[in-house]
């Protein structure tokens, strides 16, 4: 069996670094950026020139794509995966993408007699290089199981949600989740430094020892331990990591599941608005708890 893997960005590259690594199977590349590709050659893959090269040659191809409409041209463009699509073979697709789209691309490579899996992943950047990623699963049961061998050397969680479409809703509430969560955290921060600066040596508070205590009672969450200890207390945010476009794309894609079925989702507007500002504030490519420098 050969595996395929298309686009190699911030998650696409480790997470296929790890199939190179682990799989017993040949892997077979395809990013736009020749560099990328030629990165992974380098460690074992077998490069090729385009979507159609990859999917032609492997049995699963799985994809991580930017967002719905990269997802939309590599699948179903004029040079797309269904363009040699056969009966038998098996698209996994990482990418965070609008559940409509999901749908109707599943239902057009179930008329090839080919399957398809919504695969979204949690976690960090970190846990896509160490191969611990949260894999949501939406599609048949027969579907999961022929990817899930694959899925298991790149995730230590790997669950069928159920039906296509499934993993996508549940990846979409996960990070609409994980934005409020950031936003709380942002603002006790802000709220904590605001305190340090107006009453000084008065209160003698220590904003690391603020975020310490609450890690290890009710407030504790994963959103604290990384996006918090490691991103806003120390105040970095790099550019190679889950950008401020990308919350704002993943967040747009929950707030319209929520209209579908009639949820004013106050709390998720409300970061939405926050993420807003802080892209138009010139953050747009940081890493998103950057809205932090907006409280």
């Amino acid at each position: 069996m050969t595996i395929g893997f298309i686009g190699l960005g911030v998650m696409g590259e480790p997470m296929c670094r790890n199939l190179l690594g682990r799989a017993s199977e040949p892997v077979v590349v395809h990013d736009l950026r020749p560099d990328v590709v030629d990165r992974l050659a380098g460690e074992g893959a077998i490069a090729a020139g385009s979507v159609a090269e990859v999917v032609s040659q492997a049995e699963i191809t799985l994809l991580s794509m930017p967002g719905g409409p990269e997802l939309e041209e590599v699948v179903a463009g004029p040079d797309g995966a269904l363009a040699v699509l056969t009966e038998g073979q098996l698209l996994v697709d990482h990418t965070t993408a609008p559940l409509d789209l999901t749908r109707a691309l599943a239902a057009r490579c179930g008329e090839l007699g080919a399957d398809y899996c919504d695969a979204p992943i949690a976690r960090t950047r970190q846990a896509a290089a160490d191969g611990t990623l949260s894999i949501m699963v939406g599609g048949s049961r027969a579907a999961f199981e022929r990817a899930q061998p694959v899925l298991s050397l790149m995730a230590t969680d790997i669950t069928h949600c159920g039906g296509v479409g499934s993993g996508q809703v549940t990846k979409l509430l996960n990070n609409m989740i994980l934005f409020q969560n950031v936003r709380a955290i942002a603002e006790a921060h802000a709220i904590a430094s605001g305190l340090v600066e107006v009453h000084g040596d008065d209160l003698s508070l220590d904003v690391s020892t603020v975020f310490d205590v609450i890690a290890g009672a009710s407030g504790g969450s994963f959103a604290l331990a990384n996006h918090g200890m490691k991103a806003i207390l120390p105040d970095e945010f790099p550019t190679e990591a889950f950008s401020t476009v990308y919350a704002l794309k993943d967040l747009g894609y929950a707030l319209d599941l929520a209209a579908e079925v009639g949820v004013d989702a106050v709390g998720a507007r409300t970061v939405g608005e926050l993420l807003e500002a802080t892209a138009l504030a010139g953050f747009d490519h940081e890493y998103f708890p950057v809205l932090r420098r907006l409280l």
